[in-house]
C-alpha cells in the first residue's frame, strides 16, 4: 500500500495519482507536478488515501511542490495566449486547405511546448502545419487527435435534457454506451432522440442501466402467460422501473395493470 493524491488538470477528467511526500495538501489546492516529463499546475481533488501499488502505474512520481502566486499568474497568462494561438492557427489550417477542426490549444506551465487538440475524420498528414506553426510561436508543437465526444468534453454545452453536458461537469471517464442500453428501457432508437451533442449514444442511458437489467430478471417477459387476482392474461406492457405489468386478461379487452408481486408465471 502506498499513500497518494488524486490530482486533475482539468476541471472535468481523467485523476492522476502522486505521492505527498510529507507535505500535507488539501482539496482544491493548486500543486505542481510532472506529467510526460513536463511541469504542469494540478488540482488535488482526492484527499490522502491508501491505494495498493498494482492499483497504479508502475512509478508513482511525487508532487514537486505548491503552486505559487507567480506559477498561477502564469497560468493565466499562458490560458489568454492560447486562445490567440487557436485562432492564428486556425488560419493555418485553412491556409493549407486540411480536413481537421482545431479545438483548443494549451501552454504548458513553462511555455515549452504548445499542445493542439484535433478533430478528423481519419489521419492527417500536418507535419507541414507543424513546420508553420514553430515558425510563428518558436516552441515545441504538439497536435494531438480526440474522438467527438473528447471534443464535446473541451467544449461543453447544454444537452437534449436542458442541462449542462455531463462529460464536461461532472464525468471524469467516458463509460461504455451501447444500443442494448435503450432498448431495454424501452427508449425510441432514432439515433436524434438518444444521441448526445457529439453525436453519440448518451453517457446517462447508462446510469439506470443497472436498475433496468435486474428489473428484467424479475419480471415477466412480454407475451408471457400469467396468472392474476382477476385470472389468466398474457403481458402486453411493462413499466420496469415501477414494477408495474401491463396484461390483457383473456375475458377483457382492456389491459390492466398489476405489480409484478401479485403475478405468477407459466
Amino acid at each position: 500500500m502506498i499513500e497518494v493524491i488524486g490530482i486533475r488538470f482539468q476541471q472535468v477528467g481523467q485523476i492522476y495519482y502522486y505521492a505527498p511526500e510529507k507535505e500535507m495538501y488539501a482539496l482544491n489546492d493548486k500543486v505542481i507536478v510532472a506529467l510526460q516529463d513536463i511541469r504542469c499546475i494540478g488540482t488535488v481533488v482526492t484527499p490522502v488515501q491508501q491505494m495498493d501499488r498494482q492499483d497504479l502505474p508502475h512509478e508513482v512520481k511525487t508532487i514537486i511542490r505548491r503552486a505559487n502566486s507567480q506559477d498561477l499568474a502564469q497560468e493565466a497568462t499562458n490560458a489568454e495566449d492560447a486562445i490567440g494561438a487557436l485562432q492564428i492557427a486556425k488560419g493555418k489550417v485553412r491556409d493549407r486547405r486540411l480536413p481537421m477542426k482545431l479545438i483548443n490549444a494549451a501552454y504548458t506551465l513553462e511555455r515549452n511546448k504548445l499542445i493542439f487538440s484535433f478533430t478528423a475524420e481519419g489521419r492527417i498528414d500536418f507535419r507541414e502545419l507543424v513546420k508553420d506553426l514553430a515558425n510563428v510561436f518558436h516552441t515545441r508543437i504538439e497536435l494531438r487527435q480526440i474522438g467527438v465526444r473528447d471534443e464535446a468534453k473541451l467544449l461543453g454545452g447544454i444537452g437534449p435534457c436542458g442541462r449542462k453536458l455531463c462529460c464536461a461537469t461532472f464525468l471524469g471517464d467516458f463509460i461504455p454506451v451501447s444500443i442494448k442500453m435503450a432498448k431495454d428501457q424501452g427508449l425510441s432508437l432514432n439515433p436524434t432522440k438518444i444521441s448526445g451533442l457529439c453525436g453519440r449514444l448518451m453517457c446517462c442511458l447508462k446510469y439506470e442501466n443497472e436498475e433496468y437489467e435486474q428489473a428484467k430478471k424479475e419480471m415477466p417477459d412480454r407475451g408471457k402467460e400469467v396468472e392474476t387476482p382477476d385470472g389468466k392474461g398474457r403481458v402486453v406492457g411493462l413499466d420496469l422501473l415501477s414494477r408495474v405489468v401491463k396484461v390483457r386478461l383473456h375475458d377483457r379487452q382492456t389491459a390492466v395493470e398489476y405489480g409484478y408481486e401479485e403475478l405468477v408465471t407459466k
